[in-house]
């Protein structure tokens, strides 16, 4: 018997990990006529107190974010993914998407690169064995 997935959330930060995420997550999403929820997360820590406390700083990278990810929901759009949805959320990207995307999106699939873009370990590569941990849902790590 397969798994046929209803919806799959997806979390991307642009490292190499997760592009091939996104990619798997592309793939079988259009295979289950899934519908595709894209999470990227504004991590609060990468501020420094000045920037923490200037609105402009924060809204300024947040829109640019929220303008990158939607050229990650034209991407699945193209690739044939008839659902998608983006979303950003705030805080420490594993905890985030384990505590508060999850129950709110509720996807059967959480697809997730094992390495973050900065390629410290205490970001996606622990953030991954996190929401692999304490995830309620089935987790595919990529490398």
């Amino acid at each position: 018997m397969s798994t046929k997935f209803q919806r799959i959330l997806v979390g991307v930060d642009d490292s190499a990990d997760a592009l091939l995420a996104f990619d798997y997550a592309i793939h079988q999403a259009v295979q289950d006529d899934a519908e595709l929820v894209i999470v990227s997360v504004l991590e609060d820590d990468d501020m420094n107190v000045y920037q923490a406390l200037s609105k402009d700083y924060v809204h300024g990278e947040r829109a640019e974010l929220e303008q990158h990810i939607l050229k990650y929901q034209k991407q699945a759009q193209e690739a044939g993914v008839t659902k998608v949805r983006a979303m950003i959320a705030e805080g420490e990207p594993g905890e985030t998407i384990v505590k508060d995307v999850i129950p709110h999106v509720q996807p059967d699939l959480l697809v997730i690169g094992s390495i973050a873009k900065r390629g410290i370990a205490r970001h996606f590569g622990s953030q991954a064995a996190y929401m692999a941990k304490y995830s309620p849902i089935a987790v595919m790590v990529v490398r």
